[in-house]
């Protein structure tokens, strides 16, 4: 029996060929060709101004918020289901994360409890779209206004979604993106920083080079303390051919969507939402049984693996891990990691593999 993986990267020929093209002669006065193809590329398929392949959505998180003047003392509020890597550069700047509920229908931040955790400290909201769903830009970007204070967007997971026709990561002050080797689109590991903004683009770049900046005539002279985040000009190889085939990845990634909730339809659960003035890039299909229904999510995950198929669970949220306050107020955060999980999701699942998967959820469910 094959093992189904819970993702892995669609890779061709074409990665291949430019991968060994920037191994051959990417060095030297070539040294940033690919990285160069790569951002210019990305601000198109996005429609955005400016763009900085990092080695991390992480880095590119970090600068951005030090760009915005995040520091000791700082507040930072995003969602409390999450994945630590939206918090941790917060925590990096000396500022602190301050976790709200979510939604039960996107399981992204709730505008409503955003409002009520606002203070004079606070410097940032942290607008994280989970497993390629969408928070409501609108609301978000309307209390950022009214109160001054800029929205980013974490679109780690977002490649291929959009809110009311505008791509997510391309709405906020910034946005961050994910190109992990789980991600839709991938360079193995790395990141990409995105803005409409000339001074906040400028800002970045120049601390993504150790704080050297463009215009400085002395050789090696830093004008600030800047980080060192930056993508190789490999990785960035392996961007283009992928950002060459992002049509097709994710349609890809939407077809496998499909045919999960066309198998699972009529089940006491909700998957992934879709509403009609936005676009789901289905990064990863998401269970979530509903709410009084018998489950038990550790049984359907050794089940899984009994049938060498990966599963994952739902993120935690992030107030119950030690280092952070606890926060049970946040009702839907706490109450979704039980009765949630991930379904494999890669590009080349077979109508087989999700026939093998969806039964297992059914037993789990007695249906």
């Amino acid at each position: 029996m094959n093992r189904i993986h819970y993702t892995r990267p669609s890779i061709t020929e074409l990665e291949v060929e430019y991968v060994s093209d920037a191994a051959r002669h990417g060095w030297g006065e070539r040294c940033y060709e690919y990285i160069q193809r790569f951002e210019a590329g990305f601000r198109a398929h996005l429609g955005v101004r400016h763009a900085i392949a990092t080695s991390s959505c992480t880095g590119a998180m970090h600068m951005g918020l030090a760009a915005l003047g995040v520091g000791a003392g700082d507040e930072v509020i995003l969602g409390d289901i999450n994945w630590i890597a939206s918090a941790a550069p917060v925590t990096y700047l000396g500022a602190k994360p301050v976790f709200v509920d979510v939604r039960p229908d996107t399981w992204c931040l709730d505008p409503a409890c955003v409002e009520e955790a606002i203070t004079p400290r606070t410097k940032a909201i942290i607008a994280v779209h989970l497993y390629g769903n969408l928070c409501d830009m609108d609301a978000l970007l309307e209390i950022g206004r009214r109160h001054g204070i800029p929205v980013v967007e974490d679109a780690a997971e977002a490649i291929g979604s959009a809110w009311q026709g505008r791509p997510a990561g391309s709405m906020g002050a910034f946005g961050t993106f994910s190109f992990h080797g789980t991600k839709t689109l991938t360079t193995g590991e790395g990141g990409m920083w995105v803005s409409q903004d000339a001074q906040l683009h400028e800002r970045v770049l120049t601390m993504s080079n150790h704080g050297r900046a463009a215009g400085q005539s002395r050789q090696f002279w830093p004008d600030m303390l800047g980080f060192k985040y930056k993508m190789s000009n490999l990785q960035a190889a392996v961007g283009c051919a992928q950002l060459e085939r992002i049509d097709e990845l994710i349609a890809a990634k939407r077809g496998v969507f499909r045919a999960y909730a066309e198998r699972l339809r009529g089940l006491p659960l909700s998957m992934n939402p879709e509403p009609a003035h936005c676009v789901n890039g289905y990064w990863m299909p998401t269970v979530v049984v509903d709410e009084g229904v018998p489950f038990d999510r550790e049984a359907l995950l050794a089940a899984f693996q009994t049938d060498r198929i990966d599963g994952r669970v739902f993120f935690w949220p992030l107030s119950q891990l030690p280092m952070f306050e606890a926060r049970p107020r946040n009702r839907v955060a706490y109450g979704l990691p039980a009765r949630g999980v991930n379904l494999p999701s890669y590009h080349d699942l077979t109508e087989a593999d999700i026939d093998r998967v969806v039964a297992h959820v059914r037993r789990a469910l007695h249906a």
